[in-house]
């Protein structure tokens, strides 16, 4: 079974096209009235007067063949997208090697206990994607174009959690307030040979940054940063940003990759305006397919280093370490982070090779400012249902743990005292119908913050937020 892993996944978000389904041949029947289906070559049949052989009357009669089903075709409830084959237009635009998702998803969140403000916040998003077989295009083999936009609106309960950390990485792009619009992936990738591609253009991060079981940008599994992505990463690694790499393959699944990025987060621009202009990110990781008693899983490391110019308190695209500070601190020239990530299947459905249910980990560390993360790590456990009844609906499981940089919790430990996040997260999403899919999300945050201001007026204490989530595929 083939599945994504972490930075390995750039190579593998070419387009994927829905193709038609192939007709079933039907089985034909035995020969000449032999029941058991074998011809007798001692005795043939008795040849007619006619002097011809006889013919099953089978064989005399033609079958028109019947023209493939549409894979977004079928009754409403059970199609995969809501608006289906648009007229038959959809499996036009697949011939030629083009494939256009559109998925909203909308988030009711609240903060039931604890925390700094009890309240709940209405949000949502759209995700546009395009994927292009250029083969199929007309263009050149082995070539593939991926483009992603996305909109965001509404409020969210990220800064009323009392965590840096914040319970909705979803909400967080483009950019975490207000109604935004933006072209965030625009991707060329070439495969050279089986075993080489070749990649550019402006790359989306957290599209990449995936993990079996784990991971993801809050549409489909967690919510939580924590354990969305390794966040040692978060300084180093811009959100959208121009950069270009390459990966090595073995069996058509990547085991190395290595991109080269700007240092700017440029997801509501082209990048050029800024281009390089604060160094560039190097990164990197090596990633092996690994089989226990028979069952997939992963296990790699990987890391950054930049050249970049930084503040210690300098917002990154995925949290913002100096909420609440307003004090500025010197500037550092380079930053790194290194990981550890696996993952390990538990059970393969043995009819569904898809359907499977496993164990996450991570563990990463950084340098001691200018990254606001000098350590942290997740575990869980996820995938798929086990109720068999239920095949399309999944659920996860997790705990996560944030170290902040001593800058960030000795800038003012009077003021503001600043702890380390830490979380459980759970969620069941259940596939109403295949495109559309209803998800109750529970969080226990233990926040990093430990008091509100003005100090001693109320602490800060443990967080319960609960969460509802949907998303259509359109």
């Amino acid at each position: 079974m083939l599945r994504k892993s972490l930075l390995p996944a750039l190579l593998l978000t070419g387009a994927r096209l829905a193709t038609a389904q192939d007709s079933t041949i039907p089985e034909l029947p035995p020969l000449a009235g032999d029941e058991a289906g074998i011809v007798d070559s001692v005795n043939p049949p008795a040849i007619p007067p006619s002097g011809q052989p006889a013919i099953p009357q089978w064989l005399c009669e033609t079958t028109p063949a019947l023209p493939p089903a549409s894979p977004f075709a079928g009754p409403f409830l059970e199609r995969p997208k809501l608006t289906g084959n648009w007229l038959g237009t959809r499996d036009q635009l697949a011939q030629q090697g083009i494939a256009i998702d559109v998925y909203s998803t909308q988030f009711y969140q609240g903060v039931t206990s604890g925390g700094i403000n009890e309240e709940f916040e209405y949000a949502g998003r759209f995700d546009y994607l395009v994927n292009v077989d250029g083969e199929k295009a007309g263009l050149m083999k082995g070539s593939f174009f991926t483009l992603h936009g996305e909109t965001r609106y509404g409020d969210t309960i990220n800064p009323d959690t009392g965590a840096i950390m914040p319970a909705n990485v979803g909400m967080l792009f483009p950019r975490p307030t207000g109604t935004v619009t933006a072209l965030t992936g625009v991707k060329y990738t070439q495969f050279l040979s089986e075993n080489l591609a070749v990649f550019g253009g402006k790359l989306n991060l957290l599209d990449e940054l995936k993990q079996p079981y784990a991971t993801g940008r809050g549409v489909d599994a967690f919510m939580n940063t924590g354990l969305a992505l390794p966040v040692v990463v978060a300084r180093t690694a811009p959100y959208s940003t121009l950069g270009a790499g390459f990966a090595v393959l073995e069996n058509f699944e990547p085991v190395f990759t290595f991109l080269m990025l700007d240092t700017n987060n440029t997801p509501t621009t082209s990048g050029f305006e800024s281009f390089f202009s604060n160094g560039v990110t190097f990164m990197s990781m090596v990633n092996r397919p690994i089989e226990i008693f028979g069952l997939p899983g992963h296990q790699g490391i990987g890391g950054t280093y930049s050249t970049g110019t930084y503040n210690d308190l300098n917002p990154t695209p995925y949290y913002n370490p100096g909420v609440g500070f307003g004090i500025a601190t010197g500037t550092i020239q380079g930053s790194w982070s290194m990981f550890y990530m696996a993952d390990q299947a538990l059970y393969v459905d043995p009819n569904n090779s898809k359907r499977s249910w496993g164990l996450f980990g991570n563990l990463g560390l950084a340098d001691n400012g200018p990254s606001p993360v000098q350590w942290s790590g997740y575990v869980g456990l996820g995938g798929s249902s086990p109720m068999v009844s239920r095949q399309l609906d999944t659920f996860g499981v997790g705990y996560f743990y944030v170290g902040y940089s001593d800058p960030v919790q000795t800038l003012a430990p009077k003021l503001l005292p600043v702890g380390n996040d830490q979380g459980v997260e759970m969620f069941y999403n259940v596939a109403v119908t295949p495109w559309f899919r209803l998800t109750p999300d529970l969080q226990i945050l233990g926040p990093a913050r430990e008091r509100t201001l003005p100090p001693n007026v109320r602490d800060i204490d443990t967080a319960v937020v609960f969460g509802l989530r949907a998303k259509i595929d359109f």
